[in-house]
């Protein structure tokens, strides 16, 4: 069985879905250099404006690492005590400098190194009977890279009770909407359907812009206010000898559909 399944429909998305549902679409070491791969051909071709990631089945999104690996191993899925970020965190696609936006469909329970996905999505929809847990205390791990960046989308407080209760604490798809985690719940049957359309909208605009706004938005957390404001002036500026600019203006005033100019 292919464990990630990933494929583009023409329209300007691609759709990565973890597939091991006999394990909850677990992640396992097996698994890296495969998504290496699919995060390049994100991040280089072209044809590739949105990714949607989504798991298989109806129970699970991703329980996070493959916890019979790990005992027979000693090694997690995250990297082989290299201690290099960028090297061990393959799971996250800021990580990895996938700039074209990111839509996470969460189809079921989320848990421990599946939050990466989530965290770093830049826009997520889940079905009702979705969950959000953090399981790393409850085996001995700790919580920390994906749980940091749990905290850019969360109150404080619920992160650290979802971090140090561990297994005890589920966070709910309502619950998680409300305090902004996930930004629409769906009809899982809907589920799909909806991140599709999500994907199309912004596959529509103009893919240099697209790709410079979530940058801003994103540094915006690293950095001081006023830094933050300067390096968004700085892109937008930027922007503005990119063909896109003229274009948009153009076809704006011609009440015509843009014809962007697609670079990866």
């Amino acid at each position: 069985m292919t464990e990630l399944v990933y494929g583009k429909d023409g329209d300007g998305i691609a759709t990565l879905r973890l597939n091991r549902p006999e394990v909850g679409n677990a992640l396992s070491r097996a698994m890296r250099p495969r998504l290496r791969e699919i995060w390049a051909d994100v991040r280089d071709d072209p044809a590739v404006r949105v990714l949607v990631v989504t798991g298989t089945g109806d129970r699970h999104f991703c329980t996070g690492a493959d916890v019979r690996e790990v005992a027979a191993t000693g090694t997690t899925t995250a990297g082989a005590r290299a201690g290099d970020l960028k090297r061990d965190i393959v799971w996250s696609p800021l990580l990895n400098d996938v700039w074209k936006p990111v839509v996470c469909a969460v189809n079921g329970l989320v848990a421990g190194g599946g939050l990466h996905f989530v965290a770093d999505a830049d826009i997520v929809l889940a079905a009702p009977h979705a969950q959000f847990m953090d399981t790393h205390v409850s085996v001995g791990q700790v919580g920390a890279v994906e749980n940091i960046g749990l905290a850019r989308r969360l109150p404080l407080g619920t992160v650290l009770r979802m971090t140090l209760m561990g297994r005890h604490f589920r966070l709910d798809a309502d619950r998680a909407h409300t305090l902004g985690l996930v930004d629409e719940v769906v009809p899982a049957g809907e589920l799909a359907e909806a991140a599709r359309g999500v994907a199309l909208a912004i596959a529509a605009n103009s893919p240099s812009a697209v790709m410079a706004s979530k940058r801003a938005i994103w540094h915006a957390a690293e950095l001081p206010h006023l830094a933050a404001l300067e390096h968004g002036w700085a892109l937008a500026r930027r922007q503005w000898t990119h063909p896109d600019f003229a274009e948009g203006a153009a076809a704006f005033a011609e009440r015509r559909s843009p014809r962007w100019t697609v670079t990866p």
